[in-house]
């Protein structure tokens, strides 16, 4: 536990931080976990829209500093390709 007033503030903020980067990163999560089924089950429509809230998602996060842009960029890629694949089939 701190005793400095400063640490004391210290702590309170990045108790707040800590919070709210985890709903940016859950909401990335879901979203991307989301996409990923609708891929799977193979319906185009939905997997677009769905791929495109996940990318928003991942975009937000490595916007705010919650992920790095690169591993946003690479979430993005491999959502994307495997979009691509259904597109083709379907």
């Amino acid at each position: 536990m701190a005793n400095i007033k400063s640490a004391i503030k210290r702590n309170r903020q990045n108790e707040q931080r800590r919070l709210r980067n985890r709903v940016y990163r859950g909401r990335a999560r879901t979203f991307v976990r989301k996409a990923r089924l609708v891929i799977e089950d193979g319906k185009v429509e939905e997997a677009r829209t769905a791929t495109l809230q996940a990318i928003k998602a991942l975009d937000k996060a490595a916007d705010k500093g919650i992920l790095h842009k690169n591993n946003a960029a690479r979430r993005k890629g491999r959502l994307m390709r495997h979009l691509a694949e259904i597109e083709k089939t379907a």
